[in-house]
């Protein structure tokens, strides 16, 4: 479009020129213009001085710029409608959601960075590939003469060997590869007293309890729970299954408690199961003093361990088993036998059953109960 020759104040001078009286033909020939192009000044611009036409004219400007904002925003308002149901959280994601707002619907940079809280600098950068064949193929060779190295022993061989990548890189590379040694966090345990290992004298005045593991005929491993009273060594209790939690053996001890009537104390070892809540619950509901053992000293759980002997020897390693039920079945009879018939060095060769009826008449075993 072609440009004026005249300002729009020159135009409105002319204009005044006019109101004073100036013939509109002398003004004409004056400033070289056309009737048509005098009045469609005065159309435009007649009644106006020039304080108003700026006033119009910024009026005018703050109007376009308004135009334009509210395009703007309805253009990123529609783009982030398009996107709401993805939550960009990292900075790859924000920067994927700022690229798609700009090629679907032409939203520029700047608003599609800010729209998504996304750093400029981030929408410009292009991470620069990292050659680590080197670093890989040294590492692994570290690795396979000795494969129980950590990483530090590793990063310190490859510096004995000369090179100069630092430890960061060493072990970004040490994690992709997935050489992480996993370690066994120590169990942090309360401090056990040494309890002594003493024979009772009365039936219920202390139990022992403790788990044992085996596997079936396809190699699916079971569990089994044993419990006994030390005063007759009679063997209360042998549950198998696949899983026993503090829950399952809670059961069992009720059911046992049921019938017996519930001991004194209980020596067990620090077994998940025993240190559970609902364990100690159970313990302190019934009346049950827990004897915990020290760590890593099964000898002061004897009676039990001298028991799970018996079972691993008379039971799990005679028979081969398919089933847990087989081995639940099994275990009934193997421990009916085992109060019944089996004699004990150390209750002067008496059974269990044979022993407690000894001692006290008043019947509280299994197998008197039955």
């Amino acid at each position: 479009m072609r440009k004026s020759r005249f300002t729009e104040t020159q135009i409105i001078s002319i204009l005044k020129e006019a109101d004073v009286g100036v013939p509109v033909k002398e003004l004409w020939r004056k400033h070289g213009i056309s009737s048509a192009t005098y009045y469609k000044w005065k159309a435009k611009y007649g009644g106006l001085d020039v304080s108003q036409l700026k006033r119009t004219k910024e009026l005018e400007e703050e109007n376009s710029r308004l135009k334009r904002m509210y395009a703007d925003l309805s253009l990123v308002h529609t783009a982030l409608k398009d996107a709401v149901e993805k939550k960009p959280v990292t900075p790859a994601q924000r920067k994927e959601l700022a690229e798609h707002m700009v090629k679907e619907h032409g939203t520029s940079v700047r608003a599609a960075c800010t729209a998504v809280n996304l750093d400029r600098g981030h929408w410009y950068y292009r991470a620069r590939p990292r050659d680590d064949a080197a670093l890989i193929e040294a590492l692994n060779g570290v690795i396979e003469r000795k494969p129980r190295w950590g990483f530090w022993l590793s990063f310190k061989s490859l510096r004995r060997e000369g090179h100069g990548w630092n430890h960061k890189r060493v072990y970004r590379v040490y994690k992709a590869l997935g050489l992480n040694i996993r370690r066994r966090a120590k169990k942090r345990l309360p401090a056990r007293v040494k309890q002594p290992l003493s024979v009772p004298e009365r039936p219920n005045q202390g139990w022992s309890a403790d788990f044992m593991s085996d596997t079936l005929y396809s190699g699916r491993r079971f569990r089994l729970f044993t419990l006994m009273d030390d005063f007759n060594r009679e063997g209360l209790a042998l549950e198998a299954d696949t899983s026993l939690p503090a829950e399952r053996i809670i059961r069992v001890l009720d059911e046992v408690v049921a019938w017996r009537g519930a001991p004194a104390r209980i020596r067990v070892d620090n077994g998940p199961e025993f240190l559970a809540a609902a364990f100690v619950a159970w313990a302190e509901r019934n009346g049950v003093e827990i004897v915990y053992i020290q760590p890593g000293k099964p000898t002061q759980n004897a009676f039990i361990e001298r028991f799970n002997g018996t079972v691993r020897h008379e039971l799990l390693d005679l028979y081969v088993f398919y089933t847990v039920d087989e081995v639940r079945e099994m275990g009934h009879w193997w421990l009916e036998g085992y109060n019944t018939e089996r004699p004990h060095d150390s209750l002067n060769d008496q059974t269990p059953e044979e022993y407690l009826l000894t001692r006290f008449p008043t019947p509280t075993s299994t197998l008197e109960l039955s």
